[in-house]
């Protein structure tokens, strides 16, 4: 019990030392069945995923490693169809595919040196670009107000840097 306890405190410690986030996904072209060509991906979507590549399909088009299948039209990269230009997007798995394009790597480095105290424990366990994109499109305190209501009940997962603006009482 004394032994658990000290290791939950120190995992709550805030880490000293930068530890950089991998900006590309190594990923080795090649037969399908191999076990390096296994993809993460968000897992929970009823009708969408998206794979750590930054492709979006629907759940039907997953390939058995894990990857979306990019042979099938409805399949996009990097697609931000349900975000706005404020960084929230209405669907989760819109919000990671588009958080993964390239172009948002400034965006997501300065969040992360500006990260408030609080978040640095959940942001210091993140490895890769694609983990900081499922952590931070999820719903947080952050999309909240009043603990119950969203703050845009339409677009409330949010890769952006700032959360989505209050509503007036």
């Amino acid at each position: 019990q004394e032994e658990r306890t000290v290791r939950d405190r120190n995992l709550l410690q805030v880490q000293e030392h930068e530890q950089p986030i991998l900006w590309k996904v190594k990923f080795s072209s090649g037969n399908s069945s191999q076990l390096s060509n296994q993809c993460r991906n968000s897992v929970q979507g009823k009708l969408l995923i998206t794979d750590e590549l930054g492709y979006i399909c629907e759940r039907k088009d997953l390939l058995v490693n894990g990857c979306c299948n990019v042979n099938v039209p409805s399949t996009k990269l990097y697609s931000c169809d349900s975000c706005f230009p404020n960084g929230c997007c209405s669907v989760y798995e819109y919000c990671v595919s588009c958080c993964l394009q390239p172009s948002k790597q400034h965006l997501l480095e300065r969040f992360l040196n500006r990260a408030a105290i609080a978040f640095q424990n959940l942001f210091m366990a993140v490895e890769d670009r694609f983990e900081l994109c499922l952590a931070k499109c999820r719903t947080s305190s952050q999309s909240v107000q009043h603990e119950n209501t969203y703050r845009d009940p339409i677009a409330k997962y949010c890769y952006g840097e700032y959360p989505p603006e209050l509503l007036p009482v």
